[in-house]
């Protein structure tokens, strides 16, 4: 039976930037890569992160926000954190699994308009799928 590397994406609510990755990396890597997402503590699937998504087509209403799992920790491939307190307090990642380190704004944190924090959504969310796309070309 063949088996998909696991790509997980951490960050630290698991509400956001890594609950987007998810979606995207699902879309983008879906036959290549098995994806996920947890965060070093659970805050729930930010309905802004929910409706920028939408606008791609993407749909992540049924993601869930999750704590990291320590055994799909430790069978993943690559992992990325996405933030610098990911990065900072994740359990140890064993020798064996590839890191990346993207330190991406939180778009939660976001302050203005409501088109002013829509913007700042977008250009996280697009800067994720560009990064995204890079990694299937560099592992092709």
């Amino acid at each position: 039976m063949f088996n998909k590397p696991i790509l997980y994406f951490l960050c630290t609510g698991n509400s956001c930037r890594s609950q987007m990755a998810e979606g995207l990396g699902k879309q983008i890597l879906g036959d290549e890569w098995d994806v996920h997402s947890a965060g070093i503590e659970a805050h729930g699937v930010n309905p802004k992160a929910v409706e920028m998504m939408r606008e791609m087509d993407i749909d992540i209403t049924d993601q869930q926000s999750e704590v990291i799992d320590r055994d799909l920790l430790n069978s993943a491939k690559m992992v990325v954190t996405l933030c610098g307190d990911a990065k900072e307090n994740c359990p140890v990642i064993p020798s064996g699994v590839k890191t990346e380190h993207w330190g991406l704004f939180d778009p939660a944190k976001a302050e203005g308009t409501e088109e002013e924090v829509n913007q700042v959504f977008r250009e996280v969310r697009d800067d994720i799928k560009h990064r995204i796309e890079k990694l299937r070309e560099e592992k092709r």
